[in-house]
C-alpha cells in the first residue's frame, strides 16, 4: 500500500507499551500506515508521495490536554489580557480597559482576565472605585487566573442584582468591608453566578473557539477534554458540535458534562436528556458527568483535612454535601455515565471516593473509568484507594511551576503529595495530564518541564519526590489522555492503525538539558492526517519531484 505522506530521519516516540523509539512513520489518509526505520517506511514510498525529512528532532503523538476549558479559553482571547508582556502594574490593566471600553458600545460587558495580583507592583486586587473610575456606563469584570474570583464594577454589581443586603450563596462570597460595604470582589459561586449575566453572544463564542483551537495546535495539542464553560453548559456544547462540524475546531473534543455556574442542574438535565458517555465519533465525544465540590488551589479555597499552612483557623470551601454528590454522581454513573468531580483538597478527594464508592457498590461496573479532575493534595491513602477503585485522576503538572511558591506557604510538607506523577506511575495508577488553560499556560513543554523538574518560577523544589522522566511525562500527556476517555485503541500512541495525530518538536528532546525542556518548541502539528501548523516550513522542504533511496 502506498503512503500519502512519510517522515523519516527522526527520533519517533513511539508511546508503545515498550515505549519504543523508531525513525520513520508512513501516513495514509488518516491513519498511521507504517511505524520503523527510515528504509523501511521509504518501502511504502510511490512518485506521489510526500517525503518529510525530520532530521534527527523528535516525532511524538500529538498532545492530548485531558482537562482544559476551551470556551473561556477562545472568548478571553476577545477580552483584556492580564498576562500581556506589557502588564507591570494595576495601571496597565487599567489603561488597557480604558481603550477596550473607548471601543465597546456603552451597556456591553468589558471583561479582563488572566488577573494574577502576586505578578503586580502593587500585589493586590483592584478596588471597585477603581472600576467605577474607567467606566460607570459599562459593566467591568477582571477574572483571576485560577477563574474561581473576579472583581467587578459597581455597573456589573447592578445588573447581577448584587447590593448590601444579598445573601453569600452556597460554595461563595460576596465580599464586604469592615463596614459592611461591597468591594466588588466575588469569591466561588459568587463568582459563577455572575456569569449568568455577563455570558457572550453566539457569535463571540464561535469566534472565540475556533481562536482557541487555532492556540491549542500551534502548541503541538491535537485532543482536548474540555472542562465546561460559565453559563448554560447545553449551549456551550451546541455552539461546539457546530464549530467542529464547520471545520472552525480543528482539535478533537471530549467533553466534559459540567459547567462552571450550577453545574449540579446541568449535570441533571443531561442525564435525564438520555446521552451518555461514548456518544459521538473520533471528533467529537460526550465524556463524563462533572460536578465542582471545592474551590482553587491559590484561592486558596480548597477543602483540606487539616488547616492551612498559614491560616489555622481554615479548611476551605465544599459545594456539596456528601449525600448530594452521591445522589447526583451516583444517578449518573447508574445511568451509564462516567463520572467526575473538580476535587482539589484531601477533603474534597475523599468526598468524591467515598462518592464512587458508593456509586459501583450499588451498581457494579467494570471499567467505568471515573475519574477525579485536579486531585491536588493526593495523599498515599487516597491514592491507594484510586488504585484499589480504578480512578483516573486528572492533575496538572504546570501549577508546580506556576503555584509552587504559594503550594509552599499555603500547604507546607503536604507539597509532597500534591499533584504526585511519581506515585501514581509506582502504584500502577494511570493520571492524566493536564493543563487547565486558561488556568495556567497551555503548552504541553512547560507541563513536562515541571513534571519532570518540580521546580517553581522561582527556582524552588516543591515535591522532589514526585518527579517523573520526559518519557513518562509524555505518556501522561498522551496515551494516558487518550486512556482517560476511552479511546487508547485509536489514538494516544504512534503505531499502525491508529489515527495520524503527531506532533515534530523542534530538538531531539529526550537529549535536552532537563532543564530546558521548556523551551522546546512546537515545529508541526498534524491531525487527521493534515498539516495544520509547520513552524518552519518543514514539508516546503519535502521531496516530491523524485523518489528517494536509501
Amino acid at each position: 500500500m502506498e503512503a500519502d505522506k512519510i517522515f523519516i530521519n527522526g527520533e519517533v516516540i513511539t508511546v508503545d507499551q515498550h515505549s519504543s523509539i523508531a525513525e520513520g512513520v508512513a501516513v495514509k489518509g488518516n491513519r498511521i500506515l507504517a511505524v520503523g526505520s527510515t528504509e523501511e517506511v521509504l518501502s511504502y514510498q510511490t512518485e506521489d508521495t510526500e517525503i518529510i525529512n525530520v532530521n534527527g528532532k523528535s516525532l511524538l503523538p500529538g498532545f492530548n490536554d485531558a482537562h482544559l476549558h476551551l470556551t473561556i479559553y477562545g472568548t478571553n482571547l476577545l477580552g483584556v489580557s492580564c498576562i500581556a508582556p506589557h502588564i507591570k502594574s494595576l495601571e496597565d490593566i487599567f489603561i488597557d480597559l480604558r481603550k477596550k471600553c473607548q471601543e465597546t458600545p456603552k451597556g456591553k460587558w468589558v471583561r479582563a482576565w488572566g488577573f494574577k495580583e502576586s505578578s503586580l507592583k502593587e500585589n493586590r486586587f483592584p478596588k471597585k472605585e477603581e472600576l467605577d473610575a474607567i467606566s460607570t456606563e459599562h459593566p467591568i469584570v477582571i477574572i483571576r487566573t485560577c477563574n474561581h474570583t473576579s472583581i467587578v464594577n459597581s455597573k456589573a454589581l447592578e445588573i447581577a442584582g448584587i447590593t448590601e443586603q444579598s445573601p453569600d450563596p452556597d460554595g461563595g462570597i460576596i465580599e464586604r468591608d469592615l463596614n459592611g460595604r461591597l468591594t466588588g470582589k466575588l469569591i466561588e459561586n459568587a463568582h459563577m453566578q455572575l456569569f449568568e449575566y455577563a455570558t457572550y453572544a453566539e457569535d463571540e463564542i464561535r469566534k472565540g473557539m475556533k481562536l482557541a483551537s487555532d492556540e491549542f495546535i500551534q502548541a503541538g495539542i491535537t485532543s482536548v477534554h474540555d472542562a465546561g464553560a460559565y453559563g448554560d453548559g447545553a449551549d456551550s456544547l451546541r455552539i461546539m458540535q457546530q464549530a467542529i462540524h464547520a471545520g472552525e475546531v480543528k482539535v478533537r473534543v471530549y467533553a466534559l458534562i459540567g459547567s462552571l455556574t450550577n453545574s449540579h442542574e446541568f449535570v441533571e438535565k443531561m442525564v435525564n436528556a438520555g446521552p451518555i458517555t461514548g456518544l459521538g465519533d473520533d471528533r467529537f465525544k460526550i465524556g463524563p458527568a462533572k460536578l465542582f465540590t471545592d474551590g482553587s488551589s491559590v484561592g486558596p479555597t480548597i477543602a483540606t483535612r487539616q488547616p492551612y499552612s498559614h491560616k489555622q483557623d481554615d479548611y476551605g470551601m465544599i459545594y456539596y454535601s456528601q449525600d448530594e454528590l452521591n445522589h447526583i454522581l451516583g444517578t449518573a454513573h447508574k445511568k451509564g455515565f462516567q463520572i467526575t468531580a473538580h476535587a482539589q483538597g484531601d477533603c474534597a478527594i475523599e468526598m468524591i471516593l467515598d462518592c464512587i464508592e458508593t456509586a459501583l457498590n450499588e451498581h457494579p461496573r467494570e471499567d467505568h473509568r471515573h475519574r477525579i479532575e485536579h486531585a491536588g493534595i493526593a495523599s498515599p491513602d487516597l491514592q491507594d484507594r484510586m488504585k484499589k477503585l480504578g480512578v483516573v485522576p486528572i492533575p496538572n503538572p504546570a501549577f508546580m511551576y506556576v503555584n509552587g511558591d504559594r503550594y509552599l506557604e499555603y500547604y507546607g510538607d503536604r507539597v509532597q503529595n500534591m499533584y504526585p506523577a511519581r506515585d501514581y506511575i509506582d502504584k500502577g495508577i494511570i493520571a492524566a495530564f493536564a493543563s487547565d488553560a486558561p488556568v495556567t499556560f497551555l503548552d504541553p513543554l512547560l507541563g513536562i518541564h515541571a513534571a519532570v523538574n518540580r521546580k517553581s518560577t522561582d527556582g524552588q523544589v516543591v515535591g522532589e519526590n514526585q518527579c517523573i522522566s520526559v518519557l513518562e511525562a509524555i505518556r501522561a500527556y498522551t496515551w494516558n489522555g487518550a486512556y482517560a476517555s476511552f479511546e487508547e485503541n485509536i489514538k494516544g500512541s504512534i503505531e499502525v492503525g491508529k489515527l495520524a495525530d503527531i506532533t515534530i518538536l523542534s530538538e531531539r528532546i529526550l537529549h535536552v538539558d532537563q532543564e530546558k525542556l521548556k523551551d522546546v518548541k512546537i515545529e508541526l502539528t498534524m491531525v487527521n492526517g493534515e498539516v495544520l501548523y509547520d513552524r518552519n516550513d518543514l514539508c516546503g522542504k519535502k521531496n516530491q519531484s523524485s523518489t528517494i533511496k536509501v
